[in-house]
């Protein structure tokens, strides 16, 4: 498969900002932050010409020399990537199971990038990738009330009651409450129908929940749309960097009323 370069953004630093050493190592984009706690432990990163073992040892990045491995990190361009991952693969950096992963879909030579929110093994569509952790944080921020559009086909065929009962809520059980911002009906055929459901917040499994609630199987869950971005004709198994116009858009759909 053929990658798109990546769209990358001029570095920032903050010389004055204090973090914890393992999530700084995150933000230079060399690792996660879990791989860096471990990297930090093994005694392989140096901070100032020290070896600490604390992963919260605090660090001003643009200011602070580190090292991994006897590498100086330097600060990474931003990079914001949206894929179009398939059925099967989990988004997760390494799996116990040895289970094919979405990094496994990316450039081998790509700097560390962290998925924005997850798609479970079984769904498919849309996700985005970024090395701009406090981007990724608004992003998944339920406050954001981002709305995520999914295409769903569910064994049954859809009536007006079943889409009201989406849009009003279920209760899984006694302790929680899931809906939809919208449900439509798509298509039908004999059996089974295509729904277009919107969130303005998801929990995990949300809508696969939901219809499990109401003894209804999903047969498939493909994410179209992140607020204004949209998945559009990129491939299966395909990624690209988001444009500028994308990017702005998305920005602006987050920004505060």
């Amino acid at each position: 498969m053929t990658h798109h370069p990546v769209r990358k953004s001029p570095p920032n630093s903050d010389s004055s900002r204090k973090i914890g050493l393992a999530r700084a190592i995150s933000k230079l984009g060399y690792c996660s932050r879990q791989q860096a706690f471990e990297l930090i432990r093994e005694g392989k990163v140096r901070l100032n010409g020290s070896t600490p073992k604390n992963p919260e040892t605090p660090v001003r990045l643009g200011a602070d020399r580190i090292e991994v491995q006897g590498h100086a990190l330097k600060p990474a361009e931003k990079i914001y990537l949206m894929l179009n991952k398939p059925r099967g693969i989990i988004t997760s950096a390494a799996d116990e199971k040895d289970r094919d992963t979405v990094y496994s879909l990316l450039p081998p030579d790509l700097t560390w990038l962290a998925p924005v929110g997850r798609l479970d093994k079984a769904s498919e569509g849309l996700l985005l990738f970024t090395n701009d952790s406090e981007w990724n944080a608004r992003v998944t921020d339920p406050t954001t009330h981002l709305d995520k559009t999914y295409h769903v086909q569910i064994a049954t065929l859809a009536n007006p009651s079943l889409l009201e009962s989406l849009e009003r809520g279920v209760e899984p059980d006694r302790n929680e409450f899931l809906r939809c911002k919208r449900a439509t009906l798509l298509r039908a055929g004999e059996k089974n129908s295509w729904l277009e459901i919107t969130l303005d917040q998801g929990k995990n499994r949300h809508i696969r929940r939901m219809f499990d609630a109401l003894g209804i199987e999903v047969l498939r869950l493909i994410r179209v749309s992140i607020g204004p971005l949209h998945l559009g004709d990129l491939p299966k198994s395909a990624n690209r960097p988001l444009t500028p116009a994308e990017l702005s858009a998305l920005n602006r759909a987050m920004a505060p009323p």
